[in-house]
């Protein structure tokens, strides 16, 4: 093709639910409660593991990274996804397009990651319980965090900057309500390879592994577990772990189903509802699993609320 016929692309135009017509006002108040509560939760669980004693345990602070990433998830997504209700579409300049790919995806590694690392934490807390305080120490669990962080970050600083040297001309429109990158990819019309061997790659390492290390650390879970005589051992061993299995499920489930599952041109509106799930459903509710299935952190909300009342009637 001849360059000089080329339209080169500096805007991404995300196309969203289309044909919405009454629904919209409906989706977007929806979906701006989702974006609130979410807020709210995560901040919620932050603040408490932060200044609460009792919640200063390896199994908490985990919880509390998962809060953070969470929250720069829906932080990233929500606010464009209510552009593309409310308006249709939305505009993004391809700068800010492939920010919004690197954060999305930088985060969503480290879940990977952090997932995998609060299985292990479980592993050593019922296998090898008389030696937990030492293997999981303060400073263990902050070089597991910060490693995390710098391999989903910097694995995704590769993926931006390869998606960066591509060229787009003619198209510029992506039947998604975010930059997710295949979609982008496929706009782009020059040699991608790179891209999809890095994807690939990175694909491998950053979801088999951990997925393999959860698989692994559940088995002698289960293996130490059914040694325990009591049933109510059992039941207090399996309770620690039954919270961190839901978001597992719930995360590789939707994981599996978009990315996986081949695509079909009549499946999209499904994958993008499957993509909802992962993106605006799983920062919403992971807070919810954690908080109602956990005493501590129950206990933890009771004290602080009861402060702030007490703070409340003095000031009366």
């Amino acid at each position: 093709m001849n360059e000089k016929n080329q339209t080169w692309v500096s805007e991404i135009v995300l196309l969203g639910f289309q044909n919405l017509h009454n629904f919209k006002v409906p989706l977007f108040s929806l979906f701006l409660l989702i974006y609130i509560l979410t807020v709210w939760e995560n901040v919620l669980i932050i603040v408490l593991v932060s200044f609460s004693r009792n919640l200063h345990s390896p199994m908490y602070f985990f919880l509390q990274q998962l809060s953070l990433t969470d929250l720069l998830v829906s932080s990233v997504i929500i606010p464009i996804l209510l552009q593309t209700v409310i308006g249709g579409t939305a505009t993004l300049s391809l700068v800010g397009c492939i920010n919004q790919l690197y954060f999305f995806g930088g985060s969503e590694i480290y879940d990977f990651l952090l997932l995998a690392v609060m299985s292990y934490d479980r592993y050593v807390a019922i296998c090898i319980p008389l030696r937990y305080t030492s293997i999981m120490s303060h400073r263990v669990c902050v070089t597991l965090v910060l490693i995390s962080w710098l391999l989903g970050f910097g694995i995704t600083v590769i993926t931006a900057f390869l998606v960066g040297t591509l060229q787009f001309c003619d198209q510029n429109t992506i039947n998604h309500f975010f930059c997710d990158l295949f979609p982008l990819v496929e706009l782009s019309c020059s040699d991608t390879f790179k891209v999809q061997l890095e994807a690939f790659l990175a694909s491998v390492l950053v979801t088999v592994i951990p997925f393999l290390v959860i698989i692994a650390s559940y088995m002698c879970i289960a293996h130490a577990i059914l040694k325990i005589v009591s049933h109510t051992g059992r039941q207090k061993a399996f309770s620690t772990c039954s919270s961190h299995l839901a978001v597992v499920s719930m995360f590789y489930g939707t994981i599996i189903s978009i990315y996986v599952v081949p695509p079909r041109k009549e499946s999209q509106t499904i994958s993008k509802v499957l993509s909802l799930l992962y993106t605006v459903g799983t920062p919403l509710v992971n807070p919810l699993i954690y908080s109602l299935r956990n005493k501590d952190i129950k206990e933890a909300i009771n004290v602080k609320f009861n402060r702030i009342r007490k703070y409340i009637n003095i000031y009366k």
